[in-house]
């Protein structure tokens, strides 16, 4: 445990860097998608765009979320080691930064699977619900770090 502790701002800044690509790719990916739709289906466009969501996903928003989530629980055991207690996690901003998370990584997940849909041609949201959707990345990365650096 002593190594997670002194290794404290490594982590910090490995999650740092990694949250700065995962956020890149939450934000480019469904900008993607609203490209595809002013493809005609089946297309050479529509193809080519289904392969730079294929290579964005591969590398960048995949390994980045793995990495933030790796990161992060380095840094909560990095926090459990420097409080010497869970007292901390039970704040209230703490659990709402979870929660925010969570929900990022559910974005992250319909992402993957809106990806499928597209791969197969099936546009079943429309351009307007994924240009309004883009938005909401940007909106829980802005809670997160209110959460994380205001109140915690």
């Amino acid at each position: 445990m002593d190594f997670v502790v002194e290794q404290y701002n490594w982590w910090r800044a490995g999650h740092i860097v990694f949250v700065i690509f995962w956020m890149a790719a939450l934000l480019f990916l469904p900008r993607k998608f609203v490209y595809q739709f002013r493809t005609p289906v089946n297309s050479a466009a529509s193809a080519d765009l289904i392969n730079q969501q294929k290579v964005l996903i591969k590398i960048i928003m995949n390994p980045s979320g793995i990495g933030t989530w790796l990161f992060g629980i380095l840094l909560l055991f990095a926090n459990y080691g420097r409080s010497g207690s869970l007292e901390t996690f039970y704040h209230p901003a703490w659990i709402i930064k979870l929660v925010l998370v969570l929900v990022m990584s559910y974005f992250h997940v319909f992402y993957l699977i809106s990806h499928k849909n597209f791969c197969s041609e099936n546009r079943t949201y429309s351009e307007k619900f994924w240009r309004m959707l883009n938005e909401g990345p940007a909106i829980l990365s802005i809670l997160i770090v209110v959460a994380a650096v205001v109140f915690i």
